[in-house]
């Protein structure tokens, strides 16, 4: 059982890793070019997803404050 937990460890961390390597390559070619890589946006989802996290945790904090 614990080489199971191993074996996805690894392969989720690796997983992170080349996503991690992907982010900033697309974020650098969509300001070089100006044209999107892979049809995505990737400078406005990630500015929505910091908005998001932003509304959600004010939301968050304004409701137990009373």
């Amino acid at each position: 059982m614990e080489t199971v937990f191993n074996y996805l460890n690894g392969f989720f961390s690796g997983l992170a890793g080349v996503l991690m390597t992907v982010l900033p390559l697309t974020i650098l070619w969509e300001v070089l070019t100006g044209g999107l890589l892979f049809n995505m946006d990737v400078i406005a989802n990630l500015t929505s997803l910091v908005n998001e996290f932003g509304t959600v945790s004010y939301t968050h904090l304004r409701a137990h404050e009373t």
